[in-house]
């Protein structure tokens, strides 16, 4: 087993399409290869969450019922997720809960009584990896289209997809800046790590 207790995910951009300020959950489309490194974690016993900023509900773009819809859509496509954490305030507003600060990372490694060295928080952007930082946990950056360029650069470790992040997570805690994941992706599913679904 990985000595990587949990891994906390990234919402927009980095588990489902980034569809800005969605309170539709027939808007939710996971992205390529979700499921599939979501299952390997948890084939090998780590436990899953989702830490979300959601400032469209300071907005007023957003009700917090839009984002609960929008969360359980997300599990019931992605899941089960073992927590939700989910910040509602504006950049300004100056909670402690709002990546890149990181309140909702230590809130939710209470949750699921797990230190927070020993978990890794997936995201797409800098403050995603900085919270990890912050809360004592490791960070895995996955760029997109949407990361600049200064984030990708500054990020302790930097995955070109989430599956490539996952095989680190199940080999222990990220190792090296860029990670590589250079096993055939159908290792995925028939490696060592399969007999442990059951």
């Amino acid at each position: 087993m990985s000595p990587v207790k949990a891994v906390l995910f990234d919402r927009d951009g980095t588990l489902v399409e980034d569809v800005p300020y969605n309170g539709d959950p027939d808007r939710v489309r996971p992205v390529e290869g979700a499921r599939e490194a979501l299952g390997l974690l948890r084939a090998g016993g780590v436990r899953t969450g989702v830490v979300t900023n959601q400032s469209g509900v300071a907005r007023g773009l957003l009700t917090e019922s839009d984002v609960r819809r929008v969360n359980h859509r997300v599990d019931e496509l992605l899941g089960p997720f073992e927590v939700f954490a989910v910040c509602p305030h504006g950049p300004d507003d100056g909670c402690h809960c709002r990546k890149p600060q990181p309140g909702m990372v230590l809130w939710a490694a209470g949750r699921i009584c797990t230190n927070p060295t020993d978990l890794v928080v997936v995201g797409d952007i800098g403050a995603d990896v900085e919270a990890a930082r912050r809360a004592g946990a490791h960070g895995i950056l996955v760029p997109n289209a949407r990361t600049r360029p200064e984030e990708t650069a500054a990020a302790d470790h930097v995955a070109p997809d989430l599956m490539t992040a996952v095989r680190a997570v199940l080999d222990g805690v990220p190792q090296g800046r860029v990670l590589v994941d250079e096993r055939p992706i159908q290792e995925a599913f028939t490696g060592p790590g399969q007999g442990r679904c059951r």
